[in-house]
């Protein structure tokens, strides 16, 4: 199986926040990018494009919420349209993934890093889409490892 190695850009869509992670010239680690303010489905697809451009990304990873049941939840399907958004303005490919937990992930990493409580409130959004940067990379790589063999 061929696959372009290159960055891979992940997103953690919130209401108030867009946190955005990026791996290595290699599509191997993630790495915490930035925050962006939330504007609007159109505006935030925009800079996100943009920023996709700028590092020369191979693919878009969106955190997508699913609830227990398996269907996309409210904040889900806000990631399904701001995917939409994404794809209308670029030819990059643009991946829902699974995001659930990655806040609690991202909080439970700074807990055991040692950060103090006072410290570890306030956004995770980065923190967060390199946890589902990290989550889709190992997951991609486990499957295209195990299609080698």
């Amino acid at each position: 199986m061929n696959r372009e190695r290159g960055r891979v850009l992940a997103v953690d869509p919130g209401e108030k926040r867009i946190g955005l992670a990026i791996s290595d010239p290699t599509g191997t680690i993630a790495n915490p990018l930035q925050v962006l303010k939330h504007v609007s489905r159109l505006i935030d697809a925009a800079t996100i494009v943009q920023i996709a451009r700028e590092w020369e990304v191979v693919e878009i990873v969106i955190g997508q919420a699913i609830e227990l049941d398996g269907t996309p939840g409210v904040m889900g399907r806000k990631a399904e349209r701001l995917a939409e958004a994404i794809r209308s303005q670029t030819n990059i490919p643009v991946i829902l993934w699974d995001e659930s937990g990655s806040t609690q992930t991202a909080r439970n990493a700074r807990k055991k890093m040692g950060v103090k409580r006072s410290q570890r409130r306030g956004h995770m959004d980065d923190l967060a889409a390199v946890v589902i940067l990290q989550s889709y990379l190992d997951d991609r790589d486990s499957v295209f490892t195990a299609g080698e063999e």
